[in-house]
């Protein structure tokens, strides 16, 4: 059945609490969750759960949340999970974020009062031609404003509320998990999928409203270690091959074709991260991505080829390369399941939306939830501009993204 036509929403008031609470992650940390900043907000999203009526709602050690919406229906439905990241990305600062309404967008570029250089052009950001008349969020110029993906968490609290508030709408069993260190690519790591007990999940931390995203890149790391010969440079002539010198190299010889910034669509890429060492030893991480497996081999083959290459310059210096694996594409997954995928297009065709199947030249909690029993393709929240001070989100997009996990969750119940 169709949700009611005049929802009471409470995602905006929702999403302008939580972009508040720092929850950026750390990558150099040990711990999990990586900062403990983030069960801040854990506890905040308890707290929202259990007042709705989602009584087993609670913040485990780890920081992940879980809760439960009981099915409500005497069908035997499958149950499904949605997930959304409490962190966010450690590229931009998410401390004091300030979240400026820009109410009736009329298509005029964004200036933020904290931070005037920083302008969301029109022409640079061409989706907020579809906003006209909506209510635009962005921070105020100094942080990122945190819609990556609290606009998800937003949306997923909302729902749940209108799932307890209509109970005319059935279902099945539901399940919530809200993850910690997704940013740094941790978020599942902790995860009890026993304790969740879901069939098929849906992460909520897509972009464009109407989207679905059923692919993403199958992803490894790549350390190359160099050692070079090291001497006293007052007495090097002939001897020193220093390690650092040859990363240069090896990092300039890489093929312009392969990075990052000259690729877009299908076509994969070899991305050197971080480099360091000394005269006698450097290392240089990679990432390696691409849409299929076999490709990314091809990569790990370039960079030993490269290196291969610049080492007959160096004869007393050698190099290791240690690949290790990251996540896989997780279209591999719904090619077994592809109900789960055709049922969110129809969620999003109810909510009155152009369903628009896309890949994501990234990965998600999703992309590694598949290969652990869980598929999980990825719903938009909305959110756009991810991980800058430019970062925005309409409350419009939003409420259709509620609209589309309540639709969902009625699909389900009328499938089964």
């Amino acid at each position: 059945m169709n949700v009611p036509l005049m929802l009471h929403y409470t995602v905006q008031n929702r999403f302008l609490k939580y972009v508040t609470i720092d929850t950026q992650s750390d990558p150099e940390s040990k711990t999990t969750p990586s900062t403990e900043k983030q069960k801040n907000l854990g506890q905040l999203l308890v707290a929202e759960l259990l007042e709705i009526g989602l009584q087993d709602a609670h913040l485990d050690g780890y920081g992940y949340v879980y809760a439960t919406i009981p099915a409500n229906t005497t069908k035997a439905v499958p149950v499904i999970c949605f997930c959304s990241h409490m962190d966010t990305s450690p590229d931009c600062s998410g401390e004091h974020v300030k979240p400026i309404i820009h109410q009736n967008y009329q298509g005029q570029d964004l200036i933020l009062p904290d931070g005037p250089a920083v302008v969301i052009r029109l022409n640079e950001h061409p989706d907020l031609q579809y906003q006209i008349g909506n209510d635009v969020i962005t921070a105020s110029g100094t942080t990122l404003l945190g819609a990556d993906n609290k606009a998800g968490l937003a949306a997923i609290v909302d729902a749940c509320k209108q799932l307890i508030d209509h109970p005319e709408i059935k279902h099945g069993k539901i399940k919530i998990l809200f993850t910690p260190d997704e940013e740094i690519g941790r978020g599942v790591d902790k995860a009890d999928m026993q304790k969740l007990g879901a069939d098929f999940g849906y992460t909520i931390d897509g972009e464009s409203a109407g989207t679905i995203e059923n692919e993403t890149f199958s992803a490894d790391g790549a350390r190359l270690t160099i050692k070079g010969v090291s001497t006293h440079p007052g007495f090097a002539k002939g001897k020193m091959q220093s390690a650092i010198k040859i990363a240069g190299k090896i990092l300039a010889a890489l093929p312009l074709n392969l990075s990052p910034e000259n690729t877009s669509g299908k076509e994969g890429f070899i991305h050197p991260v971080s480099v360091n060492g000394h005269v006698e030893e450097a290392t240089i991480d990679f990432i390696i991505r691409d849409f299929e497996d076999e490709k990314l081999q091809a990569h790990a083959a370039v960079i030993r080829q490269v290196t291969g290459n610049v080492l007959k310059d160096f004869p007393d210096a050698s190099f290791t390369i240690q690949i290790s694996q990251q996540y896989r594409n997780m279209k591999q997954v719904f090619d077994q399941h592809p109900q789960v995928t055709e049922y969110g297009i129809e969620a999003i065709r109810r909510a009155g939306l152009g369903p628009r199947l896309r890949s994501i030249r990234g990965g998600t909690d999703g992309s590694r939830l598949s290969f652990m029993g869980l598929p999980c393709p990825n719903i938009f929240a909305g959110e756009h501009a991810f991980h800058s001070k430019q970062e925005w989100v309409s409350v419009q997009d939003m409420q259709k993204s509620v609209d589309t996990i309540v639709h969902l969750c009625s699909i389900w119940e009328e499938k089964s």
